[in-house]
């Protein structure tokens, strides 16, 4: 499997979801829109697995691999909501995001080798990315809900379930940075060492955290919306972000 092929199952992918989420306005069940996006999250894990078999290692090392988990389970994240709680617009918005991910891959490839340096040959490197992957899709989607939310008449319910897949979200974070503290262990020999990445993924951690902790206490929606926001801004610079910082040429965790 060569990374050229790419563009052949973001394409199928992307023209899946887009069937899905027109479908899901003008059906009222949700069955057929719901497994038109799984059959484009689909398509987009074959090509994963074809890559993983390929190179002989997990497709997680680049930034452009960890865009590719990103649409994966954001749109998985998607269809499941839409599925659950029937928001015929979120596929949309998921689709949306998740094509610009995958078009960021298609003009801007990087170079896939089967390369893997020692540090990332540990236990944790698969489970520690993917659940920050994971985690990062259903802070996303929460995102999307309450962008949207924000802008409608008040409905407590919206809002209870963007706090719903924030906890879940939250709890993936947390289990993310304890792998991480574990695989550093293993790796460099110290649990934490304030590397630009480490201290970033923390002011997220906590920044969910307090969200979490003050939502109670905020009537407002479009007050819960902007630290919310905020709290996004500080994921997206953990994960891609930082890497722009000057500290970050020095960072243990450059790849």
């Amino acid at each position: 499997m060569s990374w050229d092929l790419f563009i052949y199952f973001a394409v199928a992918a992307a023209l899946l979801w887009v069937a899905g989420a027109v479908t899901a306005y003008f059906r009222k069940d949700t069955a057929p829109a719901f497994f038109l996006s799984l059959a484009g999250t689909s398509v987009l894990l074959v090509f994963i697995v074809l890559m993983w078999v390929s190179m002989k290692r997990p497709p997680l090392r680049t930034m452009g691999e960890t865009r590719l988990w990103y649409s994966f389970f954001l749109s998985v994240a998607g269809a499941v909501i839409y599925r659950k709680w029937g928001f015929d617009w979120i596929l949309s918005y998921g689709t949306m995001m998740a094509v610009m991910f995958l078009c960021i891959n298609i003009f801007k490839p990087e170079i896939h080798t089967a390369e893997l340096m020692p540090a990332l040959r540990s236990v944790w490197f698969v489970p520690h990315v993917t659940v920050y992957m994971f985690s990062y899709a259903l802070l996303g989607a929460a995102m999307i809900l309450s962008f949207v939310f924000a802008a409608r008449p008040h409905h407590d319910a919206d809002l209870t379930r963007c706090d719903i897949l924030v906890r879940i979200g939250w709890a993936f974070l947390s289990m993310g940075m304890a792998m991480g503290a574990l695989w550093a262990k293993d790796a460099w020999g110290d649990w934490w060492t304030w590397d630009p990445k480490e201290t970033w993924a923390l002011a997220t951690w906590l920044g969910y955290l307090f969200y979490l902790h003050a939502r109670p206490l905020i009537r407002d929606r479009r007050v819960a919306f902007g630290v919310l926001f905020f709290c996004f801004l500080l994921l997206c610079m953990t994960w891609f972000g930082v890497n722009y910082l000057p500290s970050a040429q020095m960072s243990i965790h450059t790849y």
